[in-house]
């Protein structure tokens, strides 16, 4: 039986993989703490471990990983930006969950836009106290604003469908562009310039590290407002933070920041936050932030169980890595797979 353990576990983690474990002839332990090298020596005698998003992957966690027997690292995401990948090139495998449910993450963006903008939060605590006044509840009719769309895979092209769906006009950007997919591709700068509202939807490369920053963000729209559920470090979060101060940002909604690593899935409401711009932009009234949570559907979870032990299955049995990432791949675009269909 093949040993696995699961870093930075949740409850509904458990809950998901345990539906799907019984399928799979692994023996499976559960621990509570991110990975990273302090704590990468629990998996000593592991022959796998499964990783999050907010896992520290770098060369020394990948370094005890190996001398302690683990081959394989099976993401339980789609985003990698965590993982030192020449690291683990010829040291151990490094598989992914792609897309586990485009929906979720599309639909959690359109939420929190239609909460900000309709001021659906304030509302609700609003009536919670019995005060029914509307003062201060304006919004705007999506209906003919245009929508920016920062990256076109599957999310964002749901995304889309999901904008067109209220009526409004879209411009794309993406570094690779489909070009047969009929939508309308403008420059960064333009989309910036022509946006009434602007959605990020991918990946987190050295291309796109701080994309949204100082200088695109005063080639927008005075008052337009921004939609983060990919990867925080799409954007300067300082800069955000002074553009919305100067009104130059109308509204922000960002499931996701930065510096997350050490704040988000946890629990701390009886401490005090000590990152001075994540709790600025908290306690702005025309800023939402949710925990990274755009992928939290039971759809997804079951997706994600089931894909991440189709990984392992995988490696163990050792056949091709069909969802195997590697510095080619992230590099190049192009992997010369062996003739297992694998990285190395």
């Amino acid at each position: 039986m093949k040993k696995i353990c699961f870093f930075d576990t949740k409850p509904y983690d458990k809950t998901y993989f345990d539906m799907y474990k019984e399928a799979f002839d692994f023996e499976i332990d559960y621990f509570e703490p991110k990975l990273n090298a302090d704590t990468a020596i629990m998996a000593r005698g592991y022959e796998a471990v499964v990783a999050f998003v907010n896992d520290t992957i770098d060369a020394k966690t990948i370094d005890i990983l190996y001398e302690g027997g683990v081959r394989l690292i099976a993401m339980r995401c789609a985003g990698y930006n965590n993982v030192d990948f020449k690291a683990a090139f010829g040291k151990v495998h490094v598989v992914r969950v792609p897309a586990y449910s485009p929906y979720a993450v599309a639909e959690h963006a359109m939420a929190l836009l239609l909460t900000l903008n309709r001021k659906i939060h304030r509302a609700y605590n609003r009536t919670r106290e019995h005060n029914f006044s509307l003062n201060g509840l304006t919004g705007f009719d999506l209906h003919g604003k245009t929508m920016g769309v920062i990256g076109t895979g599957k999310i964002g092209r749901i995304f889309i469908d999901i904008c067109k769906g209220f009526g409004m006009e879209i411009l794309a950007y993406d570094l690779y562009p489909q070009t047969e997919s009929g939508l309308h591709y403008v420059s960064l700068q333009e989309l910036c310039e022509r946006s009434d509202v602007i959605s990020l939807h991918c990946p987190l490369t050295k291309e796109t590290w701080h994309m949204i920053n100082k200088n695109t963000l005063q080639l927008m729209k005075k008052g337009v407002f921004l939609i983060n559920t990919s990867r925080g470090a799409l954007i300067n979060s300082e800069d955000l933070f002074h553009a919305i101060k100067e009104e130059q940002v109308g509204g922000a909604v960002l499931d996701v920041y930065e510096e997350e690593t050490e704040f988000f899935y946890e629990d701390l409401s009886g401490e005090i936050i000590k990152d001075d711009i994540l709790s600025g932009l908290i306690s702005m009234p025309n800023v939402i932030v949710t925990s990274h949570q755009a992928f939290l559907t039971k759809e997804a979870l079951s997706n994600i169980a089931e894909i991440t032990f189709e990984n392992l299955k995988e490696y163990f049995k050792g056949t091709g890595l069909a969802n195997e990432i590697c510095y080619r791949c992230t590099k190049f675009g192009n992997c010369d797979k062996t003739d297992k269909n694998r990285c190395f």
